[in-house]
């Protein structure tokens, strides 16, 4: 355990320390985010927070390479280079894009890009452990692979829309994860619980919660699609490891629930992010929009729309996605007779906490922000400039903004 929470707290120091020297860098390059109709922050503010993420998760696995315990999980041909590799090339492409902004189908080439590459390097989908299903060819496995990469990193992109929000959801996912495959490796290999999936995980934890102080609002910086993206592929391939660690030939019917984890864990520590992710495909496909066309309809919005303050919406959405994903991973730990009174009580709880409106002038004033801010957004001169003046953005971000992402 203690070599996983070093792994956390180094790749936490390296990203916090990291993002103003990045700051920095996306302000002298223009890597700036626009205020526009759609969003809720109101001045510009830099983004390629990514790149500190990433330096921060190399860097921990460099030091952990060192380490005698951990040789294995490191060794030349490990699924954590894989994984490394294949976030090094999302963060690319992310890095183009938060400065030149790519259009959607080169950013989702450079997903199935970065998607192969963990494929190549073994971070495959190999095996469903349910009712002994394997998937059938090499072919297939690439396919499928891809397919559920590519789906992860943009619910994680589409979720990116608050200060801190996707940072923080994603610690906690990555948390929840780090505990259900520490579980399962103490359960593989009693006196050796060295796993690539807790390495990978725990060093996502890291950089996640390295770059909340600088991203929780008021935001300094944004983390942009070099870490959005990058950071859903991370927790992509973390989630493909996990799943190869149950034989499907040794399940069966009884055998049901624990054999079904490993698809039911993954799925439930980034459900907010997916049901966020599905509802925009579908309400734009309805509409006949592009599924990446952007809109202000994400569950933050509605949020927002319900009088919710900023860091009020952010808070909740936290709290959905730790109910979520430490319900089903308390499942495979406890008896599911004491779980679930729990997990109804949590999740009873968190409907009251999430319907419950401000009081009637505290949401007027917020409609009226609102509308206020779209106004100016609309108005602005520079409002469509994609490269706003760098001078401006660096005094702001110099302190702490009113308004965020």
């Amino acid at each position: 355990m203690r070599v996983y929470l070093l792994i956390m707290l180094l790749a936490a120091v390296v990203t916090y320390v990291l993002v103003p020297v990045v700051l920095r860098i996306a302000i002298a390059v223009g890597a700036i985010t626009q205020v526009r109709a759609r969003d809720v922050h109101t001045v510009p503010i830099p983004r390629l927070g990514g790149l500190a993420m990433y330096c921060g998760l190399v860097v921990s696995f460099i030091v952990a390479s060192q380490i005698p315990y951990l040789s294995r999980v490191f060794a030349p041909g490990s699924g954590a280079w894989g994984v490394v590799m294949g976030a090094g090339v999302m963060c690319l492409v992310g890095v183009i894009d938060d400065i030149w902004e790519l259009d959607w189908y080169a950013k989702l080439a450079g997903e199935i890009l970065a998607a192969g590459i963990m494929a190549w390097q073994g971070v495959q989908v190999v095996s469903v452990p349910v009712m002994g299903l394997t998937v059938g060819s090499s072919r297939l496995t690439l396919f499928v692979t891809i397919i559920v990469v590519v789906v992860v990193a943009n619910a994680v992109n589409f979720v990116d829309g608050l200060d801190g929000l996707a940072a923080g959801i994603v610690a906690i996912a990555a948390f929840s994860f780090f505990i259900y495959s520490y579980y399962l490796a103490r359960n593989a290999s009693p006196g050796d619980y060295s796993s690539v999936a807790c390495a990978v995980v725990a060093g996502l934890v890291g950089i996640c919660v390295g770059f909340l102080p600088h991203n929780f609002h008021p935001a300094r910086i944004f983390m942009g699609d070099s870490g959005a993206l990058m950071i859903g592929v991370v927790i992509a391939g973390a989630g493909v490891l996990v799943t190869g660690q149950i034989d499907p030939a040794n399940t069966s019917v009884g055998y049901s629930l624990p054999a079904a984890m490993p698809i039911l864990v993954p799925v439930a520590v980034i459900l907010l992010p997916l049901i966020d992710f599905v509802w925009a495909v579908v309400r734009r496909m309805a509409k006949g929009q592009s599924p990446f066309h952007a809109d202000a309809g994400h569950l933050h919005h509605r949020l927002l729309r319900r009088g919710h303050s900023h860091a009020g919406a952010v808070l909740i959405l936290y709290m959905w996605a730790a109910v979520a994903s430490l319900s089903c991973v308390a499942l495979v730990i406890f008896p599911p007779l004491a779980v679930t009174p729990l997990a109804v009580v949590s999740i009873a709880g968190a409907v009251v906490i999430t319907r419950r409106e401000m009081s009637a002038p505290a949401r007027a004033r917020a409609q009226k922000n609102a509308v206020a801010s779209v106004v100016a957004d609309d108005s602005r001169p520079d409002a469509t400039s994609s490269r706003p003046d760098a001078t401006s953005a660096e005094a702001q971000a110099s302190a702490p903004h009113p308004n965020g992402a």
